[in-house]
């Protein structure tokens, strides 16, 4: 089976993205424990190795816009997930391969703490 090539998404794409208030969804695939120190704002939490489980419950349309994230550009995580998800079905996945790393060196908002998730709907095992 040939993979699909996995489409990226840049910092200043990923900025505008979200400045434009269009549908879409930002998810940290890092581990939750990464999640929960900090993460770019507005992320949900699904890590990699989980994808497989919950991507039917979290995102109910195959074309839905998916941006995916790890740490940085080292890091293969993201680049993992986007082909999963493909793989999975969802047609319209983009990663955004410098990650949280990349983000926070811009100077661009990121959250803290697991209260933060709790409130941006995330189901906290340790609250």
């Amino acid at each position: 089976m040939i993979e699909k090539e996995v489409k990226t998404i840049s910092r200043d794409e990923l900025r505008e993205l979200i400045a434009s208030k269009k549908r879409f969804t930002l998810v940290d695939v890092l581990p939750k424990d990464h999640y929960e120190q900090e993460h770019i704002k507005g992320a949900i939490s699904l890590p990699l190795e989980e994808i497989g489980k919950r991507a039917k419950t979290i995102f109910k349309a195959k074309d839905e816009l998916i941006v995916v994230y790890c740490a940085s550009f080292e890091c293969p995580a993201s680049t993992q997930a986007a082909q999963k998800l493909m793989s999975l079905g969802y047609t319209n996945v983009r990663d955004f391969k410098g990650g949280l790393q990349d983000y926070k060196q811009a100077g661009l908002p990121i959250e803290t703490g697991i209260a933060k998730a709790a409130r941006a709907g995330q189901q906290c095992t340790k609250c």
